[in-house]
C-alpha cells in the first residue's frame, strides 16, 4: 500500500512537471529579471498551484490543473492585449522612467518609483558607469533593469569613429556536438555530410565520432575541437 502511494506521488509529480515545463515555455523565453510584474505574479502562483496536488495525493489532480491552465490563459490573453494596445500596456506594464537626463539625477523619478538612490549607482557600477556625469540618459525599463545611453565624448570607440570599413560578419554555425552530426544546421550552412567528411580527414580526422565540437564560421571554415580520450573516460 505505502509502494502504491509512493508511485501515485510519482506519477503525479511528474505530469505536474511536465505541465508546468509546458506553460512556462509558451509564456515564452524570458529570464526572471526580464519578467513583468504580472508575468511574475503568474509564474509565482503557478508554482504554487502546482505543489498542492503534488504534495497532497488527496487533493485530485484537475484541482491544479485546472487553475494552472486557467492562469495561462489569462496570461497570454493580458499579453496579447498589452500588444495590441498602446494605452493597456501602460496600464499593465507601466512606462520607463528617466532617472538620470544629462548627467544629472532626477530626484522626483526616483521617488515616484521608490528607487533608492544607491540601488541606481549600484547597477551603475555593474555596467561599468561609476561617473553619472558620463551618463546622457539613464532609463529604468519596465522590467526594473537600467538602460544606459552614455554622452557621445564617453562611448566606446567603434571602427565607424575612425572612418574604418569593416567586413560582414556572420554567425558561426554548429555542425558536430560531442561526435553527433547535427545534419539540419548542416544544411541551413549550405553543406552536406559528404563535404564535412572532406574536411575533417584534411584535418587528419576520420569520423565525426572523435569531435568533440565543429563548427562552420561566417567565411565557411570548419572549425575542430577534438575529443579528448581523458574527458571522455571522466564523462
Amino acid at each position: 500500500m505505502e509502494v502504491l502511494k509512493i508511485l501515485v506521488v510519482f506519477v503525479r509529480t511528474l505530469i505536474l512537471y511536465a505541465l508546468v515545463v509546458i506553460v512556462m515555455r509558451i509564456m515564452g523565453k524570458r529570464q526572471i529579471g526580464q519578467l513583468q510584474p504580472f508575468e511574475l505574479v503568474i509564474a509565482i502562483m503557478i508554482s504554487d498551484l502546482a505543489a498542492v496536488p503534488m504534495q497532497n495525493t488527496g487533493v485530485p489532480l484537475l484541482n491544479g490543473i485546472v487553475p494552472i491552465a486557467t492562469l495561462l490563459i489569462t496570461q497570454l490573453l493580458i499579453s496579447l492585449l498589452s500588444i495590441k494596445s498602446i494605452r493597456a500596456r501602460a496600464i499593465i506594464c507601466g512606462k520607463p522612467t528617466i532617472l538620470i537626463e544629462k548627467g544629472k539625477i532626477n530626484q522626483s523619478a526616483l521617488r515616484k518609483e521608490l528607487y533608492a538612490i544607491n540601488d541606481m549607482l549600484e547597477q551603475l557600477r555593474i555596467i561599468n558607469y561609476q561617473n553619472i556625469a558620463d551618463i546622457e540618459y539613464a532609463i529604468l525599463e519596465t522590467s526594473g533593469e537600467i538602460s544606459v545611453i552614455p554622452k557621445s565624448q564617453k562611448r566606446p570607440l567603434n571602427p565607424e569613429d575612425m572612418g574604418i570599413k569593416t567586413a560582414y560578419e556572420g554567425i558561426s554555425t554548429s555542425v558536430i556536438i560531442d561526435g553527433r552530426v547535427l545534419t539540419e544546421n548542416l544544411e541551413q550552412a549550405g553543406k552536406d555530410r559528404s563535404w564535412l567528411i572532406r574536411e575533417l580527414r584534411k584535418q587528419q580526422y576520420d569520423s565525426p565520432k572523435q569531435i568533440f565540437y565543429a563548427c562552420i564560421d561566417p567565411s565557411g571554415k570548419l572549425i575542430i575541437q577534438p575529443i579528448i580520450k581523458e574527458a571522455r573516460k571522466k564523462i
